[in-house]
């Protein structure tokens, strides 16, 4: 649950409204198995202890039964997703059965990669494979001009990538709708926790706002390889301040957004990412709230060029400030920050747009 699943649904929507069937090959979710869906082919994979795909066997146990899943599925086009470990399945099964397929680039993985604590050999050796498996697709789909601009390190033709946007569900992200009230002011993170986002420095802010204003709790959203790290973190300077809720439900994360005092985003500086867009971006405007952002980049400038928030330096103490001045201020732009979502950012029309791509990559008389 989050912003790749709501990606792909918007996708597979779009799709499906223009006359194409769609087949999804991906994995059984941890926790409760969902309800059988015709068009969803799911497949068991090894998770860490807190539920993600993570370290090269976990992948290797998707991408493995993967590459003969495709062998077998009939398919005028296939659409593949980051990893680049499975965009190289999806390119040489594709091969095999003499077909064309679509790299999705939600992210340039191999940056994320290199943000973290990996060693050099194996984010070059991921990005010999991110570099395959975007050369060989018929057409890349880039959520965003950042992204589209980092393909060029690949040596991908740049008629072949076309961007498409990004977004939220704006009918489940908005404004109107239940409001989460447990009886103290709140800021919340949401989505994905990993060493590049680097959350745990909301954390060290949290512990100056409290000097202020000790009624004040931070909520977190979602999950992530940094998640371990955080609650130590929390627990050592904000004993009880700082809630971890675990993934939830689109509606009710929603929920929690729409009485969040604001949304908390990070983007470490100088790993390579800065031309990252997070889609939890998208999510806390379109609910109306203001967005406090972390670090520099494209994503800070959309919040400043489009008045979402404030943006401040990477620094417990300027995220500190800016959770002050949003605490002590009378908001009044939340209708306006959720008509700029709807109108810019619907995941609705994005998925549209990539779907028309893909259509348009199937060879005449397919």
């Amino acid at each position: 649950m989050g912003a790749a699943a709501f990606r792909l649904e918007a996708l597979a929507r779009g799709l499906a409204e223009v006359g194409a069937e769609v087949s999804v090959l991906t994995t059984h979710p941890p926790g409760p198995r969902l309800p059988a869906q015709p068009a969803v082919k799911r497949w068991p994979v090894l998770r860490d202890a807190g539920g993600n795909v993570r370290g090269y066997v976990q992948y290797l146990s998707f991408d493995a039964p993967l590459f003969f899943r495709l062998l077998w599925s009939r398919a005028d086009i296939v659409v593949s997703e980051p990893p680049p470990t499975t965009g190289i399945m999806v390119a040489a099964s594709s091969l095999l059965r003499r077909r064309g397929y679509v790299y999705y680039a939600a992210d340039i993985w191999t940056d994320a990669l290199a943000a973290t604590d990996a060693p050099a050999p194996v984010v070059g050796l991921m990005k010999v494979l991110e570099g395959i498996a975007l050369r060989r697709a018929r057409k890349v789909v880039a959520i965003s001009d950042g992204v589209a601009e980092q393909t060029r390190q690949f040596g991908v033709d740049p008629a072949r990538v076309v961007v498409v946007g990004n977004g939220v569900n704006t009918d489940t992200f908005s404004a109107e709708g239940p409001t989460a009230t447990p009886g103290y002011r709140y800021f919340v993170y949401t989505g994905t926790m990993s060493e590049w986002q680097g959350a745990g420095v909301f954390i060290d802010a949290l512990v100056l706002v409290l000097q202020r204003h000790p009624d004040v709790r931070l909520h977190f959203f979602g999950q992530g390889s940094a998640e371990a790290a955080l609650q130590s973190r929390a627990r050592e300077v904000a004993p009880g301040r700082v809630l971890f809720n675990g993934v939830v439900p689109p509606d009710e994360a929603a929920r929690w957004l729409r009485g969040a005092t604001a949304s908390l985003v990070s983007i470490v500086p100088g790993q390579g990412y800065d031309f990252a867009k997070p889609t939890k971006i998208y999510a806390a405007a379109s609910c109306g709230i203001p967005v406090i952002f972390a670090g520099t980049g494209d994503g800070a400038q959309m919040v400043i060029d489009n008045d979402l928030g404030s943006v401040s330096n990477y620094s417990a103490v300027d995220i500190a400030d800016a959770m002050l001045q949003v605490l002590e201020a009378h908001d009044t732009r939340r209708a306006t920050r959720s008509s700029w979502v709807e109108a810019n950012a619907s995941l609705r029309m994005a998925g549209r747009r990539a779907a028309a791509e893909v259509v348009s990559a199937v060879p005449a008389g397919r």
